[in-house]
């Protein structure tokens, strides 16, 4: 017995990817549901064979103001509601096949909303058949002749495959037919094919691959898993049966017993070439696409479906089904396959029907139907996130870490994003308006998904072997069978038949049968028939061996031309060899250039699009400039202005000062005359007394006139009086006015501002504001009632005194709503104390005199105005 040999699935390169690998893009593809019926709102329009465009419906708009506008996505490519299954299978699964026959992985899933028609693209129905009983029919349409016999190939427990003996392989099979407990597995054949999977596909729809290698052996394997809560089950694992209770109802949910047994979750696991496995899951051989189908549908009736408000058949779960194709090459003679693991290949191809999304909103789902939801929208989630970490690495150079563990569909595939094979995506869509907004998120990711970039597979090495092996082979055989056939000799030697017909070409043997012992004729007879027979043998042993070496030579023959030709071939294969190299060459120097190109063209852009940022800029600090100009020139003039009016100011100021230092002196002047004159009378007085005494006797004397007081009014001159109300008369009292009349009569209304921190003056004028509306504190709506404002206010001046200015303006509406104040003139009432108030404190000697010395005192009112701008009514004092 031969020692066995161990095939893995294919090592990967290596875990350090060159610059120079080449990508592809995730395929990503729209198929587009009917309605359920014809009255109902269509939310999605396909524009073109690659392009779709979402409508808001009516009802959204409405209830948003009319924010969402129409949406385009784009495709690689779009089926229409008109598309068939083959059309589908033709554009999408088709070369997943092929490349799985080339020995290159592959993973084809369905995303969509729920009841989008996720599960019919996959499997179909009667009649049209979905993808997946399409690819089974494929694959063995294409690999049927070059099958190998039954268990040559046998899985292992570690994601590989041993590769076994022919006599290995047959006490296999016999073992295997003699266990009761292991139901035989049909025979591949159409003439028990299942009715049901009969009527999905056509003979006329039937395909196949042409470029099948047929110098290799294959075997195929399926798997069928169901990942449900985020745990993984082995769909086609025998589970416990009690015929009296059974341990499942509809849908996939169990009966809750004391005496039921879970179905044990299965765990992923890594094997020795970093790809993901499920562990202990079964896989089983089959050998037609009836056998498989059956395989298929016997898990799918294990799978976990589910009723509610959004579909009748709701899958709860996501299924993968697994089919993985063993290929190993013939050996030098072509007639079994080769000892050796290391030129085994084992590819796979991993069909996915994801469960759809969906809002328990919607579906009202509770209770487990609640939770199965929750756990598919956080797979789905997770895929999504998988997705945008991957285009974010790949587009902005980082290296985030890929969140593949955080659920078991994004782990078990995570081996296919990281460039072991090819990756295509359906996007299911229904086009009714109730799932507008679960629409818009599928094509959200389906555009980001179509962004990310896997690498494409390498190509398997070339055997060392000779091509054409097994059609050598069988040329041979029949050319011997035909050469044996024109001698006359028997074409297969092990054929029983043909041995008969031998042995009766033969002379027949007479009786044998001894009656008498003096019978010397039977055995003389007997022994002539023997002689001839002997003859007969040696003339066709030497017919034969003269055969042999006719043949050996034709065979010679036929290995001198054989070798002539593969010499031939040999060079021709050189010589398109080197014409390889060049084509290869070029096109390398084309992509070279397209590259070259494509950055030219990338970096006209950026200086165009620089240039016109520079455009903008220089437009936008041109009129920045001019805005500063225009401000500056402003601020000149307002300069110039201010300035003026600060020389007016200053002018005004100082020949205020100076009257007030003119008034100061002259009232200081007055005051020493007053005070040298009482000095004067002092003296005089003093002198009359003096000499009334040393007279004596003599008569009284008149008294000497009196010398004038002396007066302010003496020393100003005539022109100079002042504006001031007149003194009043001393014969009789001063009249009192109460009031006076300001600039703010008039026939507008009035805000009367005066803080209540001003002091009452009692002086005679005070100004008289009609129709005012008196206030403390200005308010928004006594200003809105009026037209004009005055503001009342008082302050100490450096001399003592205290000033009271009226400060006017016009009130006017801003553009806000609020009210405005514009200032437009100023008035001054001084209040000034006589400045022959000392006069009051001069004595005399006598009443008399004392009395007649007296100045009164008199209060006085003086108002100065400073007016910024002349005004129509006039100012009554």
């Amino acid at each position: 017995m031969q020692r066995q040999g161990k095939a893995k699935t294919p090592r990967r390169p290596g875990h350090k990817k060159t610059s120079n690998t080449e990508k592809d893009p995730v395929g990503v593809y729209c198929r587009i549901r009917p309605l359920g019926a014809d009255d109902e709102e269509c939310c999605v329009e396909m524009i073109s064979n690659t392009t779709i465009q979402l409508h808001p419906p009516d009802g959204l708009k409405a209830n948003r103001n009319g924010d969402f506008k129409e949406t385009q996505y784009s495709f690689k490519k779009v089926f229409g509601i008109q598309t068939t299954q083959k059309e589908l299978f033709e554009d999408v699964a088709k070369p997943l096949i092929e490349d799985l026959i080339q020995c290159k992985n592959g993973l084809l899933f369905t995303y969509g909303v729920t009841g989008s028609g996720k599960t019919f693209t996959m499997t179909g129905s009667p009649g049209q058949g979905g993808l997946l009983p399409r690819s089974l029919d494929m694959l063995f349409n294409s690999i049927s002749p070059y099958q190998a016999k039954r268990y040559v190939f046998k899985p292992d427990d570690k994601n590989g495959l041993e590769i076994q003996s022919q006599v290995d392989a047959l006490l296999e099979r016999q073992k295997r037919e003699n266990m009761q407990s292991v139901p035989k597995t049909p025979v591949s054949s159409r003439q028990k094919a299942d009715p049901e999977f009969a009527d999905m596909i056509s003979p006329e729809q039937a395909c196949k691959y042409d470029s099948v290698d047929e110098d290799s052996s294959y075997s195929v394997f399926v798997s069928y898993i169901e990942i449900y809560n985020n745990y993984i089950y082995d769909l086609l694992e025998d589970a416990p049966f009690d015929p009296i209770r059974p341990k499942w109802l509809g849908g996939g949910t169990p009966v809750r017993n004391t005496e039921f047994v879970t179905p044990q979750s299965k765990i992923l696991r890594e094997d020795q070439n970093h790809n993901m496995y499920v562990a202990g899951c079964v896989e089983v051989e089959v050998k037609s696409t009836e056998e498989a189908f059956e395989v298929f549908w016997k898990g799918q009736k294990k799978r976990r479906i589910a009723n509610t408000q959004l579909n009748r058949e709701s899958s709860r779960s996501h299924s993968v089904f697994i089919v993985k194709l063993a290929q190993a090459p013939l050996d030098a003679d072509g007639d079994h396959i080769l000892q050796d693991k290391n030129q085994v290949n084992v590819s796979q191809l991993c069909l996915v029907d994801l469960a759809g999304s969906e809002r328990t909103s919607r579906t009202r789902a509770e209770g487990n139907r609640l939770r199965e939801a929750g756990n598919i929208n956080q797979s789905l989630m997770t895929l999504r996130t998988c997705i945008e970490v991957l285009r974010e690495n790949q587009m902005c150079g980082t290296n985030k870490m890929v969140p593949y563990r955080d659920s078991k569909v994004t782990h078990l595939f995570k081996n296919y994003f990281d460039g072991e094979g090819k990756v295509r995506m359906i996007v299911c869509v229904n086009p009714k308006a109730d799932d507008y907004d679960e629409t818009m998120l599928v094509m959200r990711f389906a555009e980001m998904t179509q962004e990310v970039e896997v690498a494409r597979p390498v190509d398997r090495a070339i055997y060392a072997l000779p091509a054409g092996r097994r059609h050598r082979n069988q040329a041979f055989k029949e050319e011997l069978s035909r050469r044996l056939e024109e001698r006359g000799g028997p074409s297969n030697a092990d054929d029983p038949e043909l041995m008969n017909q031998l042995i009766d070409s033969l002379p027949a043997l007479p009786a044998c049968e001894l009656l008498d012992a003096t019978d010397d004729q039977t055995l003389p007879r007997l022994v002539e028939v023997l002689e001839r027979r002997h003859r007969i043998r040696q003339m066709m042993t030497k017919q034969f061996s003269k055969a042999a070496i006719t043949l050996k030579s034709m065979l010679q023959d036929f290995d001198s031309n054989f070798s002539a030709k593969e010499n031939f071939i040999h060079d021709q294969r050189g010589k398109l060899g080197e014409k390889d190299k060049v084509i290869s060459s070029q096109k390398t120097e084309l992509e070279r250039l397209e590259n070259k190109s494509k950055t030219l063209e990338y970096k006209i852009d950026i200086l165009q699009k620089t240039t016109n940022i520079y455009e903008e800029d220089k437009r936008s600090l041109q009129q920045e400039l001019e805005t500063r100009e225009q401000r500056l020139h402003r601020e000149l003039s307002e300069r110039k202005r201010m300035e003026q009016r600060m020389q007016g100011m200053v002018a005004d100021t100082k020949h205020k000062w100076e009257k007030e230092c003119e008034r100061r002196v002259n009232a200081k002047q007055l005051e020493m005359q007053n005070q040298l004159w009482v000095k004067d009378e002092k003296l005089k007085q003093l002198k009359a007394i003096v000499t009334e005494s040393s007279s004596g006797s003599a008569g009284p004397t008149e008294r000497p006139d009196k010398p004038q007081r002396p007066s302010r009014e003496k020393d100003r001159p005539a022109t100079q009086k002042r504006s001031a109300s007149p003194s009043p008369m001393p014969t009789a009292p001063p009249v009192h006015q109460r009031h006076r009349r300001s600039h703010s009569t008039g026939g507008e209304k009035w805000v009367d501002h005066t803080p209540s921190t001003n002091l009452e003056l009692d002086t005679v004028m005070q100004p008289i504001i009609p129709n005012a509306i008196k206030v403390s504190a200005p308010s928004e709506k006594a200003l809105a009632k009026c037209h004009k404002y005055v503001l009342t206010h008082q302050e100490l001046a450096s001399d003592g005194e205290i000033h009271t200015k009226l400060i006017k303006g016009d009130v006017f509406k801003t553009r806000g709503g609020g009210q405005a104040v514009q200032f437009t003139d100023i008035e001054t009432l001084k209040q000034e104390c006589p400045t022959a108030s000392s006069s009051r404190k001069r004595r005399s000697g006598s009443g008399t005199d004392d009395q007649e010395n007296r100045v009164p005192a008199v209060s006085s009112s003086h108002v100065d105005q400073k007016r910024r701008k002349p005004w129509g009514n006039g100012c009554e004092k």
